[in-house]
């Protein structure tokens, strides 16, 4: 049993034990004292207002019907929904408080304290795409129509929309401000708005992989649109921090596959990981270019743990019609550890760390196929 299952509230009583969480996460006793803008949370600092949104939480009959997973699961969400603001927050020239980027950033510290918690990846990822669109139901309807699609989209193929409801409705309802009312109102139509999609507690569905991908990558595309697979050639883009277990992956899955690896270009280029990185990328980069061009299946073996890094990779398969098949590669925390160390060049522990804080789980709105995998 977790931490999260043992302090998870329970009936009879679904009372919310504050003192043992308070004891049991340092993530929560940084919440004590940072401020919130007296408009929108009258309540007080980021901690009182997580213990009023954990205790309309477990007073919701909607949360309490759920199975004991799910309730822990969303617990955990809420438990973790603003814990990025004592990183976040800024007093602005006119005296108003603002905590700018707090779900994004929320997002990653929920990976790296459930990834150090144990909980399975999907549980784990579903939790952290609850905290990265926390806020998106509260002006939902205000958004341009495709954004807020794919927003929707994405929330159903990584956790649920209508979990996203109950996490935006906790939140509404542990806070005091004037306009709570209109803010549960505008939950609301965003449930429906989900629910009338299709997506409201299940995952969005797409003509195919090859229709999804290309969805997510045009702002254009509707979601039903069926574009024509006219990929040539497969890519695997692997995904996971050093040590986590890439290169044993590549070898018995990919076994005399062409393997463009940053690491071998840094060995051949004298490069260490602490470096400017830039001859290494331009060499891996015209390496797979090579190879695209002669329609040759190849693994492309990195960290690309953000996003953003997996995106040039992604981008440029795709300009030369590749099929994307992203491998994350994981493995427990001490595991990880234990392996970096024992690498002939390890990654220094700090540059870990660094990257841990940075950590983007892959997700399926990025490539044809996504694959999770833990390598223990």
């Amino acid at each position: 049993m977790n931490a999260f299952e043992r302090l998870c509230p329970a009936g009879p009583a679904w009372t919310v034990p504050w003192p043992d969480i308070h004891t049991e996460f340092d993530w929560i006793r940084r919440l004590d004292g940072v401020p919130q803008d007296a408009v929108h949370h009258a309540e007080g600092d980021v901690a009182t207002h997580t213990r009023l949104a954990c205790e309309a939480l477990a007073a919701l009959p909607a949360w309490r019907e759920r199975p004991a997973e799910e309730r822990v699961r969303l617990f955990a969400a809420v438990l973790l929904h603003d814990a990025a603001k004592p990183f976040c927050t800024a007093v602005e020239d006119d005296g108003r408080i603002t905590a700018h980027g707090h779900s994004r950033r929320g997002d990653l510290i929920a990976r790296q304290v459930l990834w150090e918690a144990g909980v399975p990846i999907a549980w784990r990822e579903h939790v952290a795409a609850l905290i990265r669109h926390h806020q998106v139901p509260f002006w939902a309807l205000e958004r341009p129509r495709g954004d807020l699609d794919r927003i929707v989209h994405r929330v159903s193929l990584l956790a649920r929309n209508d979990d996203l409801g109950l996490l935006a409705t906790a939140d509404i309802l542990g806070r005091v401000c004037a306009d709570a009312g209109e803010l549960l109102d505008n939950v609301a139509l965003f449930l429906q708005y989900a629910e009338d999609d299709g997506c409201l507690d299940r995952p969005r569905r797409f003509p195919s992989e090859h229709a999804r991908f290309t969805y997510f990558r045009n702002p254009t595309r509707t979601a039903d649109y069926a574009a024509y697979d006219d990929t040539t050639v497969t890519v695997t883009v692997m995904s996971g921090l050093p040590g986590a277990g890439k290169d044993h992956w590549i070898a018995v899955n990919r076994p005399g596959v062409a393997v463009v690896g940053l690491d071998d270009w840094r060995d051949r280029l004298g490069v260490r990981p602490t470096d400017d990185q830039g001859p290494v990328i331009a060499a891996a980069t015209d390496q797979a270019k090579t190879l695209l061009r002669a329609g040759t299946p190849f693994v492309w073996n990195a960290t690309n743990l953000t996003r953003q890094l997996r995106a040039r990779c992604i981008g440029l398969v795709a300009d030369y019609g590749g099929r994307v098949e992203l491998v994350s590669v994981e493995a427990p925390p001490e595991v990880v550890r234990r392996r970096n160390r024992a690498r002939p060049r390890p990654v220094p522990d700090g540059v870990v760390r660094r990257m841990v804080g940075r950590w983007e789980t892959p997700d399926p709105t990025e490539a044809h196929r996504v694959d999770w995998v833990l390598n223990v």
